[in-house]
């Protein structure tokens, strides 16, 4: 495991050595490190505390409360002498002082920047580990890939994967830091916001194996356009080694460009015969899971997943296709799919009247919103969809509504909308032949909430989703669920 000696040697390239040899500094500089955090609520006995400074919270002031609750080392980058002991390291390691120190935790390490060091920490102990890593990106899927993507790896090998979605250049680094000598694999989602940003945490991480799940428009309003955000996702393939596997959605022709832009090998998954690894005959048993057929060379392979909805094929062929190269059988791929337990956004509860809701208030895009839409396609009954303003879609803005209304206009027995942009969902809906008298547009939230909480019967099944921003949860909230 980490330890202290190894947060001095990441930080200041200096080993530490005793003056005198004594067990208790011996036990000191070995004590372990058992996670990192930057929330003090978190802390648990034997972890770091990285402070982090925003620009409404300075995680100096909660310093104690870490060590209350367990923390041996601080990283800070002020002064708290006056509260704590202090071992100033931003000049380097000054040997003779830091054996003037006594051997006691907890105490503070005191660096010009803590974020960095938490980086440089974490770029250190991969370095020191024999881990291989398998990295994530895409505009969609990418979490719940991640999730059963680890499923499958873990039928053979100890394998690593982010906490929920600690996928940026503070998460991914806390995650590096909870691996141990004992991990063999790394499942680690990547998220973009800026061109250069994955490029920064494939140094950090070093993957051997990239998936790019699809390139979409989701912060198309903060990155410009799809195809500066697919200049983002193939950062990834292209910190590939030469011996390491790019695993690429042939469906999706952007992704598919980037087998031009890595030196890895070119590993093809999708519905495409074409693909290296493809499915056909895809079920879907509604809130069961789906089924398929897996081929491969000449093997064909039926496949049962308890992963929802026909878009979760793609979530299936991921986690095959790293399991091939990662030289796992099919029994054990088939094992990992038939138990995945990937915690998925969307989840389902019943009111007390017996009407099914479909809980996908984690945020929205076009190409997730029309995925909860097939779900909801497949699913018996009468189906209400209340859909929320889909947010940072930039020039994509008008199209990508408008796709969603299409889409609802096919099947949906009953539209509601929330927000000013959803309105564009609503009159897309109008003009392919959903009847107005079925179409209900509220400007927020919780209007909506209550106008719904008038009615819901027990053949009712209701979609609910939009972006965070929109609050669509309250709705959710507003209702009387039995889960």
């Amino acid at each position: 495991m980490l330890t202290l000696a190894d947060i001095l040697k990441a930080l200041t390239e200096k080993d530490v050595i005793l003056t005198p040899q004594s067990e208790s500094w011996i036990r000191f500089y070995s004590s372990n490190i058992t996670d990192a955090v930057i929330d003090s609520r978190n802390a648990i006995p034997g972890s770091l505390f990285v402070v982090f400074k925003g620009e409404n919270v300075d995680g100096h002031d909660y310093v104690k409360d870490a060590f209350q609750s367990g923390a041996t080392i601080a990283l800070i980058q002020r002064d708290l002498s006056n509260h704590f002991p202090v071992l100033d390291i931003r000049r380097g390691l000054n040997l003779e002082d830091i054996n003037h120190l006594a051997p006691e935790l907890p105490f503070c390490l005191l660096v010009e920047d803590t974020i960095k060091s938490l980086q440089e920490i974490a770029r250190y102990w991969r370095n020191k580990l024999d881990l291989r890593v398998i990295g994530i990106t895409g505009s969609v899927g990418k979490s719940t890939t991640k999730e059963v993507v680890a499923d499958v790896l873990d039928q053979r090998y100890c394998t690593l994967k982010n906490v929920g979605n600690l996928n940026n250049e503070i998460g991914l680094p806390l995650t590096l830091l909870r691996s141990t000598e004992l991990h063999e694999r790394a499942v680690l989602e990547m998220g973009f916001y800026v061109p250069g940003e994955i490029a920064f945490l494939c140094d950090l991480a070093q993957p051997s194996i990239g998936v790019i799940t699809n390139v979409g428009t989701v912060h198309a309003e903060r990155a410009g356009s799809q195809e500066i955000i697919a200049k983002g996702k193939s950062e990834l393939v292209q910190s590939l080694p030469r011996d390491g596997y790019a695993i690429l959605n042939y469906d999706d022709n952007l992704v598919r460009q980037m087998a031009d832009k890595t030196q890895a090998k070119v590993f093809f998954y999708g519905l495409d015969p074409r693909a290296d690894l493809w499915a056909s005959e895809i079920e879907s048993q509604g809130l069961e899971g789906i089924s398929l057929i897996l081929h491969y060379h000449d093997n064909v392979i039926p496949i049962r997943t308890p992963l929802i909805g026909r878009h979760s094929v793609y979530t299936a062929l991921r986690a095959a296709a790293v399991g091939l190269v990662e030289c796992l059988t099919w029994e054990e791929i088939k094992t990992g799919l038939l138990s995945c337990h990937a915690q998925l956004r969307l989840t389902s509860a019943k009111t007390s009247s017996g009407a099914l809701i479909l809980d996908d208030t984690y945020n929205a895009s076009p190409e997730s919103t029309l995925a909860a839409l097939d779900l909801l396609a497949d699913l018996k009954g009468q189906k209400i969809a209340v859909l929320g303003d889909m947010l940072e879609l930039g020039p994509y803005e008008e199209n990508g509504h408008a796709l969603v209304g299409k889409r609802v206009s096919e099947f949906v027995d009953e539209l509601i909308t929330v927000g000013r942009r959803a309105h564009m969902i609503a009159q897309s809906a109008r003009v392919n032949g959903l009847a107005a008298r079925r179409i209900y547009e509220y400007e927020d939230s919780l209007s909506a909430a209550q106008a719904l909480q008038r009615r819901f019967s027990e053949n009712d099944v209701v979609l609910v989703k939009g972006s965070r921003g929109v609050h669509m949860e309250r709705i959710i909230d507003s209702l009387e669920l039995i889960r």
